[in-house]
């Protein structure tokens, strides 16, 4: 029986702006990536692409960012399997207030974190003055904790992105069918055969979700490597070429290179989960399977979490001891600053880099959400009450911004949106002042921050109008309600907390962002907070203090909007960073 499609003219008139809006400034900027890359002097060539296997130079970075990124993932693992287990088995005191602290890194994005810890761990920082005084190392030859920013850079990335990894998990470990666990404690398993034969296997779907995605942002850091001068990464060769897109074409090579490696490790990871079966037989609600914990497990439990915890807040406690130092002068061979002061943050509400720069990123921020909130409401609405030909392909289409790089993308738009291209170079000048980031990037901003986050925003609303029933809504249209009304009057009430939690994510996340803000931001009356930030620690004498500063403001916008979010969704949370 041949499927029948709705493609009434009320649907079409909701799909198509959608589709367009996608194929312009998703699938547009990177056909032009591809292009320039592909494209020399009127004809398809590999040039570039033979360079970079031949240059040791271009596989150096490469290799260094394939590194980081299995050194972030294997450090995330190590830390959020047994975190996960520990948070969600076993019932002891501090318990939720312990997942909720673990959960700090989210709202701060390494390249902040990165300027603080430089001066926890530098040569003659906190953390050697501390061991020289007590006399474990000599003061003539101290530890080199970061090297040559290598090690910084996945510290950083770990404390940064563990939550991710550790919320995939929890949410793995919470579909797990309890009675095959106690079918195995029947049998005689111990605990560890029991985790490692049941639990482990069943869980491992949700492992590889949040395993491909802390692969993919490790892969593509920005931030980070900048702050510790580690150049030799792909992202960072990508961003100091932005200025040379319109003349060097090697830029577009490196975003394809970085476009298609980051493709195929989302594929493979597709691929292997895709060939093994992880499906548990159906079965009623059922509590989660936890057991009180004994006085040697709370101790072994206090441990590692506290430990995890103490790890995870140093960038924060960095940066804001930063943010409080007067001068170099008063934190040099000390362990903490010797004086405090608050000036640097009445400098932050009153400097001419700072001030604006919060303004910019509300401004873009609440636009990018109201952006994604609808594109978000839309799509959502005909992917769950709608029959559409390819809606596994839409479903996908939006999705991909979670397995693109940042830098890709962004690179992308200032090459294709010039008005020197195809799309712009017929326009007139007014438009194609809104659209050229060298010109006014405003508007690209505005976009970009909202095609990366629109991921977040349709998972929420997605999984609220699944749980939600399609009979109330077809109980108000038998009453005589139009689709309109029955939309905004049934269904928009009905998902509310999953919107407000998805805007309140897209919002906060789009405060902070770093890779789209740092390319596209392209003169400083446009400049958002990290933009900013950057700018800043690149002076030389007392910038880093209000950068500093600037990022605990950030900071404490991002947890206020997490703790929102969180109250609105609570352990669903985690099902917004999933990509499985």
């Amino acid at each position: 029986m041949q499927k029948k499609y709705d493609l009434t003219p009320p649907v079409l008139l909701l799909l198509l702006p959608v589709l367009l809006f996608l194929l312009i400034f998703l699938i547009y900027p990177l056909l032009y990536v591809f292009k320039e890359s592909l494209w020399i002097n009127g004809r398809f060539s590999l040039e570039l692409f033979k360079l970079m296997a031949t240059d040791a130079n271009y596989r150096e970075l490469v290799v260094n960012s394939f590194k980081i990124a299995c050194m972030v993932t294997l450090a995330t693992t190590f830390i959020s399997l047994p975190l996960a287990y520990f948070l969600t088995r076993y019932r002891f005191p501090g318990r939720k207030a312990m997942q909720g602290v673990i959960l700090i890194p989210i709202i701060m994005p390494p390249f902040v974190g990165a300027i603080g810890m430089k001066q926890l761990f530098g040569l003659y920082g906190s953390i050697n003055t501390l061991l020289v005084k007590l006399g474990l190392i000599d003061f003539a030859e101290p530890i080199d904790w970061f090297g040559s920013g290598f090690w910084g850079v996945v510290i950083l990335a770990t404390l940064h992105l563990y939550p991710i990894m550790y919320l995939n998990v929890v949410a793995a470990l919470a579909n797990v069918d309890p009675s095959l666990e106690e079918a195995a404690e029947n049998m005689g398993a111990s605990r560890f055969r029991l985790f490692r034969t049941v639990t482990l296997p069943l869980m491992l779907p949700g492992y590889f979700a949040g395993g491909i995605l802390v692969f993919i942002w490790a892969f593509t850091e920005l931030g980070a490597p900048l702050i510790f001068n580690y150049d030799k990464v792909i992202a960072v060769r990508i961003f100091r070429q932005v200025s040379d897109a319109n003349v060097n074409p090697m830029g577009y090579a490196l975003v394809v290179l970085i476009t298609v490696l980051t493709a195929l490790a989302f594929y493979i990871f597709k691929r292997w989960t895709g060939m093994k079966q992880y499906e548990m037989l159906g079965r009623g609600h059922v509590t989660s399977r936890e057991i009180q914990a004994g006085k040697l497990m709370c101790i072994v439990i206090y441990l590692f979490v506290g430990g995890v915890i103490s790890m995870a807040l140093l960038p924060h406690i960095s940066i804001i001891l930063t943010s409080l130092t007067p001068d170099v002068s008063q934190w040099r061979l000390s362990v903490l600053p010797k004086s405090y002061t608050l000036t640097h943050y009445a400098l932050v509400f009153s400097h001419n880099d700072t001030l604006p720069s919060i303004k910019n990123s509300l401004f873009y921020s609440v636009f990018s959400t109201l952006l994604a909130l609808v594109l978000g409401v839309i799509i959502s609405y005909l992917l769950t009450r709608k029959r559409l030909p390819f809606s596994n392909l839409l479903d996908a289409l939006v999705m991909l911004p979670l397995a693109l790089p940042g830098v890709a993308l962004a690179f992308g738009y200032v090459g294709s949106f010039a008005d020197t291209t195809f799309l712009l170079r017929h326009l007139p000048q007014s438009i194609v002042a809104i659209l050229d980031p060298r010109q006014n990037p405003t508007a690209l901003l505005i976009i970009s921050y909202a095609v990366r986050r629109l991921p977040f925003m349709l998972r929420s609303i997605y999984a609220g109008l699944q749980q939600t029933s399609i009979t109330y809504e077809e109980a108000s249209q038998n009453l005589g309600a139009s689709p309109p009304r029955t939309l905004f009057k049934i269904t928009l009430p009905l998902v509310l907390a999953n919107i407000i939690a998805g805007s309140i994510l897209v919002f906060s996340l789009s405060m902070l962002e770093v890779s789209d803000s740092l390319i596209l931001a392209m003169r400083d009356q446009y400049n958002p907070i990290t933009k900013a930030i950057w700018n800043l620690s690149q002076r030389p004498v007392g910038g880093e203090y209000i950068a500093c500063a600037l990022g605990v403001v950030g900071m404490v916008i991002l947890t206020v909007c997490l703790l929102v979010a969180g109250r609105f969704l609570g352990n669903r949370l985690g099902e917004i960073f999933k990509i499985s």
